[in-house]
């Protein structure tokens, strides 16, 4: 490793690290979904659940007043949800961090971990491992990305992370293990073994945690891992973050203290070359064992009414006309790609078979066929700019994960129109992703995501 170059791990590597758990008799209460499906509305409740909660974290010096619509996620960066100035927030952060570690509120394990992590309810099952992932650059095919990040999303986790000097909430990947033998393990110790922690969220689902603390376990779990791929399904802002963090303490130290480690340098070389910047929390599930549950992500264009969406159109798409949300839903179930209903005050209309000709014309000539046959892709490369003379990004766009009844209220609500998408298959994912292309933003919702607050990581304490 050079002076500016940045250790290479060897292939896919979790390093057990040791956690930070809350301690308080009611574990759920402190625990929140993910940052950016969080609304307005939603801190509230978190902040009157439990004064600990984990929200007063990951989205520091949010006022538990003035809500957006109840309901939708409008997902715009965290850095733009408070009144607080924004170095202010991420002190308040680490100040919180602080004092709930002083306190006892928050204590560090005894000894370094993988942890098995399982999620589980009425049709839902899904187990993994939540350790420390190696960083690896995406040309590297070891961790893949599927989509692009932004610069702002980006810029609020890099701050939170440096002030903290945490990661305070894990991101998702997925792997192909095939009923491996660390899929073996994790089986056996969440059926076997006692949970540290157990808790009901409020969405009806369970969530337990055991921790693997034997290095001949650990071992076993990264032989096996090494020479797999990983996808990230859900997190790409905060692992772009991690890579930004890793450059950057890199550069800090480079310059304060040179270090050069030569071809051949020996283990202890390396390993004190490492830092926890070199590193992310991560939960690493094997989708052969537990296949993800992939969901769309829905628009709403508050600046485009529904009448004026639907006449513009009807010159390169069919528009078919629906009364209501359950029988537009009904029709875009059964419509062929690509197909989209689009909705507001008045009704909804589905619009399919595209004009073959114009959509040609519009999908880039230097994307894979794949890729050009993606809805979002077509959304975004099509109707957006060609048929409704707009960009898909967060100035014209609003988001919103799943529901499909959400977004029409909040296009009602902006006198707009909502967008609703089908989901993506997950091999039309895999095969875009694996040819080292990214699918347009906010194209997927894998789930089910990680519950935030189970397990946090301290560089100090990792």
């Amino acid at each position: 490793m050079g002076i500016h170059e940045l250790p290479v791990p060897d292939g896919l590597v979790l390093r057990p690290f040791r956690g930070v758990r809350f301690t308080v008799d009611e574990p759920a209460k402190v625990t929140s979904p993910p940052y950016d499906l969080i609304s307005d509305g939603d801190v509230r409740i978190l902040l009157d659940t439990h004064p600990n909660n984990v929200v007063r974290l990951i989205l520091p010096g949010m006022s538990p007043s003035s809500p957006r619509e109840s309901g939708a996620s409008s997902e715009p960066s965290p850095a733009s949800r408070s009144d607080k100035p924004l170095e202010e927030r991420y002190v308040e952060a680490r100040d919180t961090l602080r004092a709930w570690l002083n306190s006892g509120v928050l204590a560090p394990d005894e000894l370094p971990a993988l942890y098995v992590y399982e999620q589980s309810g009425p049709g839902v099952l899904q187990r993994g491992l939540i350790g420390d992932v190696a960083l690896a650059d995406p040309a590297r095919h070891i961790i893949l990305p599927h989509e692009d990040v932004l610069p702002g999303p980006v810029a609020d986790r890099l701050a939170l992370m440096s002030t903290t000097q945490a990661n305070l909430e894990p991101i998702f990947l997925l792997y192909d293990g095939g009923q491996s033998t660390a899929t073996a393990l994790v089986d056996e110790v969440a059926s076997t073994r006692p949970p540290l922690v157990r808790a009901r969220t409020e969405d009806g689902l369970d969530h337990s945690l055991w921790a693997i603390t034997d290095q001949s376990e650990i071992d076993a779990v990264n032989a096996d891992l090494r020479t797999r791929q990983a996808l990230i399904a859900d997190g790409h802002h905060r692992y772009a973050t991690y890579r930004v963090l890793q450059r950057q303490e890199h550069a800090s130290r480079t310059a304060s203290r040179p270090l050069s480690l030569e071809p051949g340098a020996s283990s202890e070389s390396v390993a004190e070359a490492l830092g926890p910047w070199d590193f992310g929390l991560a939960l690493l599930v094997d989708s052969s064992a537990y296949p993800p549950d992939l969901k769309a992500i829905h628009r709403v264009v508050p600046a485009l009414p529904l009448d004026e969406a639907a006449a513009r159109a009807k010159g390169s798409w069919r528009v078919q006309d629906h009364p209501d949300l359950a029988q537009g839903l009904a029709a875009l179930d059964a419509a062929p790609e690509p197909a989209f209903l689009i909705a507001g005050e008045g009704g909804c209309h589905l619009l399919t078979n595209p004009d073959p000709v114009q959509l040609a014309r519009a999908m880039p000539a230097d994307r894979s066929d794949r890729w050009n046959s993606l809805n979002t892709s077509i959304l975004t490369e099509f109707v957006m700019p060609k048929v409704w003379g707009m960009q898909d990004d967060e100035q014209a766009v609003r988001i919103v994960h799943h529901d499909a009844e959400a977004a029409l209220r909040l296009a009602v609500h902006m006198g707009g129109t909502a967008v609703i998408l089908k989901p993506l298959a997950v091999e039309n994912v895999l095969v875009v992703a694996a040819g080292g292309e990214r699918v347009p933003r906010k194209s997927t919702s894998f789930g089910p995501k990680p519950r935030t607050g189970l397990v946090l990581r301290t560089f100090a304490i990792d």
